[in-house]
């Protein structure tokens, strides 16, 4: 079937997401992180967006970014090309990274940019991964707060008013609320779990338990590697499951 046409935004404002193909993680570490804020801070010139938000999760990005100069297909085409060739080198490994297309949505009014802006924001406490959105690290809460580096704050916080230290502290109080509204997310109810991910390693790759993977001969356990990843189990769970490293999963 042809792609539909993206909504185009009179804004120019959109809120995307950007996922690793077949849910793969691709932030490995943090210094996978923090070569991709420098990948988006380095573009930011040469395809001239602006940044109102971002969170970097563990196989999927939020961007929340401002089309100005460049189309930003082209824009994303450049940050992801850039960001899977460094990858592919660190990791030894060749092929696609992100998934053939990114999601988006267009966001019109300030009221449901501040709910973008806070629901990214809060992402890392709805996956589990933090209690209080603030602790983490990989997101552009802390850019608005202290510490500017990427976001282009200004307009964000020109909302809540002139003054720049009262409107940072109407900002604090603002994610402390919640909203009912449903942003663009990407869907984890099919996400595997382990005793599900158990049962397809062994019948996939005909072994009676998931270490004996690593026993069989390095092409045969590459190509069970690839079959498996591509079933949607993450490199993490694959190689908590079978004892393999990430390194060689990643490779396959």
């Amino acid at each position: 079937m042809p792609r539909t046409t993206r909504k185009k935004s009179k804004s120019g404002i959109y809120h995307l997401i950007l996922r690793g193909v077949n849910r793969q993680t691709i932030f490995e570490d943090e210094e996978d992180a923090e070569r991709f804020l420098q990948t988006l801070e380095e573009y930011k010139d040469k395809s001239g967006y602006k940044v109102y938000g971002y969170c970097l999760m563990g196989n999927h990005i939020h961007l929340l970014i401002k089309e100005e100069k460049e189309d930003l297909g082209i824009a994303m085409r450049r940050i992801g090309a850039s960001y899977v060739y460094w990858y592919n080198w660190k990791y030894d490994r060749s092929g696609h990274l992100f998934q053939d297309r990114y999601k988006s949505e267009v966001v019109e009014d300030d009221k449901y940019l501040l709910t973008v802006v806070r629901y990214i924001h809060k992402n890392p406490v709805k996956a589990g991964l933090v209690k209080n959105f603030k602790e983490y690290k990989w997101s552009s809460y802390s850019e608005y707060i202290s510490r500017k580096r990427i976001i282009d704050s200004e307009f964000i916080l020109g909302i809540f008013g002139k003054d720049r230290m009262k409107a940072i502290s109407m900002f604090e109080a603002f994610h402390k609320g919640e909203t009912d509204t449903r942003c663009l997310d990407i869907d984890e109810t099919n996400r595997i779990k382990d005793s599900e991910a158990v049962e397809i390693i062994k019948k996939t790759c005909k072994i009676s338990h998931c270490i004996d993977l690593q026993k069989l001969d390095k092409g045969e356990r590459d190509n069970y590697l690839k079959i498996i990843k591509g079933k949607g189990l993450s490199t993490r769970q694959i190689a908590r499951l079978t004892g393999i490293s990430r390194g060689i999963i990643l490779k396959a």
